[in-house]
This record gives structure tokens, sequence and C-alpha cells, in this order.
């Protein structure tokens, strides 16, 4: 066991603390920006000449991580074709067969079991948490996506032609085919849906899966029975649909609504009737999300600079649209646990800005940034958020400042106006964050260590790992986080940030000791 007595302070660290009066009212005081180059006339232009502005990315830092429950981590060794079980209490290692080339994990919400997406075999292992029973269940030819229903009670596997494929079982590839796979007793269901799936999308509670893609979207209804499914065509001509970006299903699982790139338009899918119809959200929507409450959907519309939101109850109903406090591009949109607030920014165009919304009102804090946003995360209830920056520079910043050409952090309190800007050495890979809103957690390229951060203080905490991590996470219910590392027999960290100690256990795949 490999222990730190003590741990060092975060270096390239510059701290800050806003004063009160700190906000801003007046965007020409965000850094000096000229928003007179975004919107139609960004700059970029398309394969026609035409100007543009590129998507908003909502990329996630922790795909294909490994799963975790409240005693247990699961790791998936494609390499040797087992699932290795870590307990937290104790860090026993206990590893088992599963398919070959174990692609990734996931674990069911009441923590019973862990699946494995084998893609080696074509099977999806369903593996029972306590006493490792391993079932083998095999689902259609080269799927290497996997996605588990809010109550575990189902999965999905799908092929996702821009996803890496770790193998490869040389037989039909299908770009229609699903396989839905029952956990609990394991059984598969093989569906064709629409062209080209992208995801998809489970009602909370997992009575009904929405199958997307860009012409139709595939409504699956799950029961005890075999599910059933029902195709709703999205556009009248499906030779050249436009990319379905992003759907939203409301929490009873009645409507979906589909966001299309380069579409004005939002669509709002009645799924009980199979009805589609279309809602004005002003001029080039980028991004929606429900709030907390599962009450109202939100849209960003990013040329109008406007928000609209919509009752979910009866989304047909006029919309509530309220004015961006400034004229900048803003084009994402995150709310807080607690539904009190929500974070606007943009990726898509260098504004070193961000505007913080009471929501249900057209008050905003709109705040300067050190760097233009890259993505922003939320600690559980939103009073603090991490704000990931570009390694690029606003258009007008100064060469001078410490900055510049550099990767940075910045924790901001969103419910005051505390701020810390850290500058990093190297790129950020994954961030997690505790659910008891204390702590959160991330990594950095090259770097064999794992940054703690305060969420009550603002102050980070550098913790040396014995190499270089790929993935972190944290446990339900617990401060603690783990960081997995490259290593030929694998290797995993824990953090306990009550008593400061890290504990290592190498070659877990080979049901490794904790090394001291």
């Amino acid at each position: 066991m490999r222990r730190f007595g003590k741990l060092f302070p975060i270096l390239l660290l510059v701290g800050c603390m806003v004063p009160s009066d700190a906000k801003v009212s007046d965007e020409s005081a965000i850094n000096g920006i000229d928003d007179s180059g975004f919107g139609s006339d960004s700059g970029d232009t398309d394969a026609d000449g035409e100007d543009y502005v590129p998507s908003e990315d909502e990329s996630d830092y922790l795909a294909l991580a490994p799963a975790a429950t409240d005693q247990y981590v699961f790791v998936a060794n494609p390499d040797r074709d087992t699932l290795s079980r870590i307990a937290v209490s104790t860090l026993a290692v206990v590893t088992v067969e599963v398919g070959r080339i174990p692609s990734s994990v996931q674990t069911t919400s009441d923590h019973r079991l862990a699946v494995t997406l084998d893609q080696g075999d074509d099977a999806v292992s369903i593996v029972h948490a306590e006493t490792l029973d391993v079932f083998a269940l095999e689902v259609r030819d080269n799927m290497n996506q996997l996605s588990l229903s809010p109550d575990g009670a189902w999965a999905m596997a799908w092929y996702d032609p821009n996803a890496e494929s770790l193998g490869s079982s040389g037989g039909v590839t299908s770009f229609n085919e699903v396989s839905f796979v029952r956990t609990d007793p394991a059984t598969h269901y093989p569906m064709a849906v629409g062209y080209d799936p992208a995801g998809v999308r489970w009602s909370d509670d997992g009575t009904r899966a929405v199958v997307v893609s860009d012409a139709c979207l595939a409504v699956v209804t799950l029961g005890d029975a075999s599910p059933e499914r029902t195709l709703i065509p999205l556009v009248e001509d499906d030779a050249d649909p436009p990319v379905a970006e992003e759907v939203v299903l409301t929490p009873d699982g009645r409507y979906a609504f589909v966001r299309q790139r380069g579409v004005d338009d939002l669509l709002v899918v009645d799924l009980d009737n199979a009805v589609v119809d279309r809602v004005t959200v002003g001029t080039d929507p980028t991004d929606m999300d429900v709030r907390a409450d599962g009450d109202f959907l939100t849209v960003v519309s990013r040329s109008a600079r406007q928000l609209w939101s919509f009752d979910l109850a009866n989304p047909y109903a006029t919309a509530e649209v309220v004015d961006f406090p400034v004229d900048l591009p803003f084009g994402s949109i995150t709310f807080t646990g607690d539904g009190k607030r929500a974070v606007l920014y943009t990726n898509a165009s260098a504004v070193a800005a961000l505007s913080i919304w009471e929501v249900g009102t057209t008050d905003f804090d709109t705040r300067a940034l050190v760097k233009p946003a890259a993505s922003v995360g939320l600690s559980p209830e939103g009073t603090t958020a991490l704000v990931f920056h570009t390694r690029e520079n606003a258009a007008d910043a100064n060469r001078d400042d410490p900055f510049y050409d550099q990767w940075a952090l910045t924790l901001m309190e969103t419910d005051d106006n505390g701020e810390n800007r850290l500058l990093l050495p190297t790129e950020p890979t994954g961030y997690t964050v505790t659910d008891d809103d204390r702590y959160g957690y991330f990594i950095l390229d090259g770097h064999d260590l794992l940054e703690m951060v305060s969420f009550d203080t603002l102050i980070p905490t550098t913790v040396p790992l014995p190499s270089q991590p790929a993935f972190i996470g944290t446990f339900p219910g617990l401060d603690m986080a783990w960081a997995s590392q490259a290593h030929d027999l694998g290797r995993i960290s824990f953090y306990d940030p009550a008593t400061a100690s890290l504990d290592t256990i190498t070659g877990f795949e080979l049901n490794g000791e904790i090394d001291h």
C-alpha cells in the first residue's frame, strides 16, 4: 500500500477572488470581446462557400471508463478476456472470465449486475456482482456500443461506425440492426430499426426505449413480453435527412424532442400516437436540456440570442422566450442540480465569457473568463462550476497574459462571486464529481497525477500516482475516487480525502495485491 503523508499543492496556480461588484452588465466589458465575427458571418465556410458557425461540442470525457457500485469497481480487461472486481472496503481483487475482447463494462443502478460487451464473441456477459456468476448471451454481429436502461432491466447494443471497434467476428455488419437484451432472465431480442442508429434514449421508468436515427425514431415498448417496435418517420424524404443532432425524451416517455442540424424548427414527436409536429425555436437552435424539475425543456437559439422554454405537459403551448443579456453567441446550456440556475456558454466560437441564468426569470450574471470555454461541468447541486478552457485564445487576448496559449481550468461559484483560475501544464483528459457535492477530481494528459478540488474552498490538491491515469470515477455515497492507469497487468489507485491516503493495486488482471 502506497501512502503519501504529504500532498503537494498544484503547480502553476493562479488564484483570485472576484469582488462582489464584478458582475458584467455591458458586453464591452467582457475581455473587450468583439462579437462582429459571430453569427451568420463567422468567417468559417462550408463546401459551397456559405458562412456557418460550427456545432457545439458535447463530447464526454469519461467514455469507456470502469464501472462502480457502492461496494465494487469493475474493470474490463479486453487483452485477457476477463472482468476484475475490486472491493472498495478491502481492495480484494477477484477476476473472472467473460467473453472475448470485453470492450466496456456497465453496472445496473441497483448494483446487482455488471454487463460487458464482448466484441470478439458478438455477445454480452451478465455478471452477478456478489457471486460473480457469468451468463453469456449472443447478440448480433459486430456491435461496438452498449447502453443500459435506468433500472438496469434492459441493455441495447448497436454498431456505431464512428466509434472504435476492438474486435470483429468477420460476420455481417448491419447499419440497421440493434440487439435488445433483458438482463434477468437473460434474453436476446434482435431488431431492425432506422438506418445508422446513433443511440438510445430510455424513459425514466425503463418501460420505453427510443432508438435514434436521422430519418426516423424506433419506439420500443419494454415489459414482460417481447419488445414491440414502432417506426416513426421524421422526414418525408429519407435519401438525405438532416442529422438528428440531439434527442431529448420527456421523463414519462410520452414525447421526444428532436433537434436537427441546420434546421430552425424543433420536432415534437408524440410517441403514443406516432405524430410528428414542428414548433418554432428561433434561429439556429444548438442545444437543449430538460430542467431539473422535469417540467420544462429549454432550447438555446444561438443566432437569435434567445432561450425558448416549453412546458413538457403541453409542448405545443406558446413557449416562454428570454433574450440573452448580451449579444454573444452562447450555444450550450447546462442546468444546476438544484434547478435554480443554468450556465450558458459556447465552445463553437472563441468567446471568453459565460452567463448564469436565474431560471424562470430574465436575470443573468454574465462573467468574463480567462479563456474561451471547452466544456462546463457542475457539482451535483450546481453551486460550483468547473470551466475547462480551450488552449485557443480569445481574438484580442494579451500575449503577455500567463494563460496565453496555455490550458486552464476555472473553479467558479454559481451562487456567489468566488472563483479560482488554474493554469494547467497540459490538457485535462477526464473529470468526475462526488455525489455529496464536496469534491471534484480531474486528470491531465502526460502527468502521473490526480487533481482533487474542494467545492467548499475552491482549492485544489495534487495527488501523485504511480503512472499515467486513463480514467477516473467516484463511488455512490463516498468521497473516494479511483483512477485506472495504463499497465500491462492492470493498475488502479483509490484516494480517500478523509485520510489523504492513496492505495494502489498493480496486476489486478491476475488477482494482484495491494502495493506497499
